[in-house]
């Protein structure tokens, strides 16, 4: 916003003329994810990944990990406010493990869900090996570990 004289004009973040600003986000708290079943969404993750199960009022279901959570709402049953396209399989995240690589693949190989990997590709903070599968929904999930973990 700038105001002149007693004209308040408001900046679009469409203009190209303007400055960038510094980072306002500090962390990731949650992601919505939208799921065909519920049921199979919060048993896929809980089994396979370990996920947390939490349930909150009005039987919503979050899938809990460290600090950070993954609410679910289920196509049809969706809570306010919500994405204006919810499409279920339309994710694709990274998720972190401090799990030696080896042994999630081992891990993953067991519940027979590793479509590629593992691969080298370079992560936000650089170098990681990744994993690559699905979930119920078709939603590409891909665990990775950083390199800095894999010389401990």
């Amino acid at each position: 916003m700038r105001v002149e004289g007693s004209i308040v004009t408001r900046e679009s973040w469409r203009d190209n003329n303007r400055t960038p600003s510094l980072c306002l986000i500090h962390r990731l708290d949650h992601i919505v994810m939208t799921v065909k079943r519920l049921k199979d969404t919060t048993m896929f993750y809980s089994k396979i990944l370990g996920m947390e199960v939490m349930t909150f009022e009005g039987d919503q279901k979050a899938l809990c990990f460290g600090d950070q959570k993954f609410n679910l709402h289920e196509v049809g049953k969706e809570f306010e406010p919500k994405a204006t396209h919810l499409v279920p399989g339309s994710l694709d995240i990274c998720l972190i493990t401090k799990m030696h690589l080896e042994e999630m693949v081992q891990c993953l190989k067991a519940c027979d869900v590793i479509e590629e990997g593992p691969v080298p590709i370079t992560g936000a903070k650089g170098p990681i090996m990744s994993i690559y599968f699905r979930d119920p929904d078709e939603d590409l999930i891909e665990v990775c570990q950083l390199y800095l973990l894999m010389m401990e």
